[in-house]
C-alpha cells in the first residue's frame, strides 16, 4: 500500500480539528476536464470503468491538476447492477436507462447477488492500482444507497416525480421492503470489497432520497440504512451519507450511525448546527456558483470556511456534482482559496 502523505481529509471525517480545511469535489474525476473529454470520444463511462489503468488515470487526474485532499473512484452507483440482474445502460443526455425495470415482486424474487472479485473485478482491480501505487491521498470509494438504485431500477431511469417507486412502496410494502434488503445485501457486499481492495473511506449516495417525506423516510427506508451503516462500521473507515433535497431529513440521518453528513447547498452550515446536527459536516457550495464572477465564488466559498471553522471538523466540497460547464481552472484556484483562507481561519 503507497502510503498516504497527506491524511488531512480522513481526521475530519473522524471528527479532528485540522489546521486546513480539506476540500473534494463530487464528480472531480471527469466531467469539464479536457484530457476526460477526449477519453469520452473514444470510450462510454462503462468502458472506461471496465479498464484499471484508464480508469485509474481519470481518477487520479483531478489530484494532480486541483491538489485535492481526496480522490473519488471513478465510476457510476449503476455500476454493481448488472451483477444482480438488472439491465442496464448509461445513455448520453439522458442517463441511467434500465431495460427490465423492476415493477412487481415476481421481478424483485428473480434479483441476484453480487460477488465482487468475480462481478466487477475491475472496479477492485482500479482501486488496488490507486492505493499500492498512485494516489498519496486517501481514495473515497462509494455506493448507491437502496432507495436511489430502487427508483432507478422502478422507474426504467430518471425521474421527476418517483410515482411509480412511491406506488409500489405504499401499494407493497412487503415488496418494497423485500427489495430494500436485497439492495441492501448488495451494497454491504460491494463496499467491503471496495475497503478491503484499499478504499480508506466510503460515500453513500441516496440522491433522489429526498421526494419523500420526513415520515415515510423513518417507515420505508432508515431501517434499512441503519442496518447498512451499521455492519459498515465494522470496516472501521468514515461512512458518509449523501443526498439533493433532503434537508427535512437532515435530523433522521443524524441520528444514523454515519461519521458524516454530506449537506447540499439548501442548508447551511450554521443552519444544520443550530438544528442540532452534530456530526462532521461535508458541503456545501452550489456548484452553479461556479459559473460566476470570481468575487462571488470567493465571498461565498469564504463564507462556508468560516461557518465550517466554528465547529471541529469540516469537509469542504459542493452542494452537488462537478457540472460539465465548469472551468477546470476554477476548480484549481477554488482549491487553493480553501487551502490557504482556512489556515487563517
Amino acid at each position: 500500500m503507497k502510503k498516504i502523505e497527506n491524511d488531512t481529509i480522513l481526521r475530519a471525517f473522524r471528527g479532528e480539528k485540522t489546521d486546513h480545511t480539506p476540500v473534494w469535489f463530487m464528480r472531480q474525476a471527469g466531467r469539464s476536464q479536457p484530457e476526460y473529454r477526449k477519453l469520452k470520444e473514444k470510450y462510454s463511462l462503462f468502458e472506461i470503468t471496465h479498464q484499471p489503468e484508464l480508469c485509474a488515470y481519470v481518477t487520479r487526474l483531478p489530484v494532480e491538476q486541483y491538489g485535492v485532499d481526496a480522490a473519488i473512484l471513478y465510476k457510476d452507483i449503476m455500476s454493481p447492477l448488472p451483477a444482480i440482474g438488472v439491465d442496464v445502460e448509461i445513455k448520453k443526455g439522458i442517463g441511467p436507462v434500465i431495460h427490465n425495470p423492476t415493477r412487481t415482486k415476481a421481478d424483485i424474487e428473480k434479483l441476484g447477488t453480487i460477488d465482487p472479485e468475480s462481478d466487477v473485478p475491475y472496479v477492485l482491480d482500479t482501486i488496488r492500482l490507486l492505493t499500492k501505487e498512485q494516489l498519496n491521498v486517501p481514495l473515497i470509494g462509494f455506493s448507491g444507497a437502496p432507495f436511489t438504485l430502487a427508483s432507478y431500477m422502478i422507474e426504467g431511469g430518471p425521474s421527476k416525480n418517483y410515482n411509480k417507486t412511491k406506488a409500489l412502496m405504499y401499494s407493497e410494502p412487503m415488496a418494497w421492503f423485500s427489495l430494500m434488503e436485497k439492495l441492501a445485501d448488495m451494497v454491504i457486499t460491494y463496499v467491503r470489497a471496495q475497503v478491503a481492495a484499499g478504499a480508506s473511506a466510503i460515500q453513500i449516495f441516496d440522491s433522489w432520497v429526498g421526494a419523500l417525506n420526513a415520515a415515510d423516510y423513518r417507515t420505508y427506508i432508515k431501517p434499512v440504512m441503519e442496518r447498512i451503516f451499521r455492519e459498515l462500521q465494522e470496516e472501521d473507515v468514515p461512512l458518509i451519507l449523501f443526498g439533493v433535497g433532503a434537508r427535512h431529513l437532515a435530523l433522521e440521518w443524524n441520528e444514523l450511525p454515519i461519521d458524516v453528513l454530506g449537506l447540499d447547498w439548501r442548508m447551511s452550515i450554521t443552519e444544520a448546527r443550530e438544528n442540532g446536527i452534530t456530526k462532521p459536516l461535508q458541503g456545501n457550495l452550489d456548484p452553479s456558483t461556479l459559473l460566476a464572477d470570481w468575487n462571488v465564488i470567493e465571498e461565498r466559498a469564504k463564507r462556508i470556511i468560516d461557518e465550517g471553522r466554528q465547529h471541529p471538523a469540516h469537509i469542504f466540497n459542493l452542494g452537488h456534482g462537478v457540472t460539465p460547464d465548469i472551468q477546470p481552472e476554477t476548480l484549481k484556484r477554488l482549491t487553493k482559496l480553501i487551502h490557504d483562507y482556512s489556515k487563517t481561519r
